[in-house]
């Protein structure tokens, strides 16, 4: 269960940016696995981490299952968004680069976040927001730049790497819609762990006739098969219990902001682990990124600055706990189907 002192917006966004760390690792953890496809690892990770929310979201799914039935539209888009991210993002990696795929796809998030909420909520950022998220694009830009022009680049990428960008585009977009949809329903009275249960459950079903076609080399050998195991447990799993905790405290676009950090732990890892080096610039794009989650992050000083950052906080965030506590109480449920384990 998660502790009362675990509530409002700096947890939030220290939840997204745990998970944003976890998230970093799957660019270097694929390289262990060459011979298994991009659209294989994409399916294992977000296929069998999404059967795995639904399967410990099983009691408030169900307890909540009328809630999520009456607003199927919102349930189907972010399955739908959820199923396509990581055949996007793998892709993306693959053809652009671990560090161009990665900074391209979340990069974009924030902005395409931006417009989603913009259309569909009429939601106004703060200033805070929009200093964090010009900010942390820009050091995505420049990491993407120093990526591009570094000496090291394969030959023949003249294709690829467009291709891996337009790619990363629709993860981008991807990643912003089932923010955005997880993040609407949280907002309804529904838990965490129900919604990111169903979302990611139904998107991890959609996933399976994917790992089906493509997963045998996932078997080929013992490392491959660790690799997959990691990615869907690690990752995937334990990093989206993270990240609907933060969604149920944070506004989307802010948690897509703050998963920029994903984009410098893949960096650094590349260097420390693959060996990559990354030029100046890369650095300096790290450091603006850097900036960007500081800004986000820091609290308010006084209680009358709320007022400026309250969009950054669900109108209805307290109701995930009385609505847990009523899954809790709802026949079939118990306490501990709110252990640690789960959103």
């Amino acid at each position: 269960m998660k502790p009362a002192g675990f509530q409002g917006a700096t947890w939030g966004a220290l939840f997204v940016l745990a998970a944003s760390v976890l998230w970093g690792t799957t660019g270097t953890a694929a390289t262990f696995a060459p011979d298994v496809s991009p659209l294989a690892i994409g399916a294992v990770a977000m296929g069998f981490g999404g059967l795995l929310q639904a399967a410990i979201a099983a009691r408030p799914m169900l307890a909540f299952g009328s809630s999520l039935r009456r607003r199927w539209r919102t349930v189907a888009l972010g399955s739908l968004a959820v199923a396509m991210y990581p055949l996007a993002f793998y892709s993306s990696m693959h053809l652009a680069g671990v560090a161009v795929g990665t900074v391209v796809s979340i990069g974009s998030a924030p902005l395409a976040s931006a417009v989603v909420e913009r259309v569909v909520d009429k939601r106004r950022f703060t200033r805070r927001w929009v200093v964090g998220a010009l900010l942390g694009v820009s050091g995505a830009v420049l990491l993407c730049l120093a990526e591009a022009g570094h000496p090291d680049q394969a030959a023949g990428a003249e294709w690829s790497t467009p291709a891996g960008i337009v790619l990363g585009l629709l993860a981008g977009l991807t990643y912003a819609l089932y923010s955005w949809a997880a993040h609407r329903l949280i907002n309804t009275g529904v838990p965490s762990r129900a919604v990111m249960g169903a979302v990611f459950g139904i998107g991890g079903l959609l996933l399976m006739p994917v790992l089906a076609a493509t997963g045998a080399p996932f078997l080929a050998s013992w490392q491959n098969f660790a690799v997959g195991a990691y990615m869907a447990i690690v990752p995937m799993f334990a990093g989206y219990v993270l990240f609907g905790w933060g969604l149920a405290r944070v506004r989307a676009s802010t948690a897509t902001t703050l998963s920029l950090a994903e984009t410098v732990v893949a960096a650094v890892l590349a260097v420390l682990v693959v060996g990559e080096r990354l030029p100046a610039l890369a650095w300096a794009g790290a450091a603006l990124i850097a900036g960007s989650l500081f800004v986000l992050t820091l609290p308010a000083r006084r209680r009358r600055q709320m007022s400026a950052i309250a969009p950054d906080v669900p109108l209805r965030q307290s109701r995930e706990d009385t609505s847990e506590a009523t899954a809790g109480s709802a026949p079939g449920a118990s306490a501990s189907s709110s252990g640690g384990s789960g959103v």
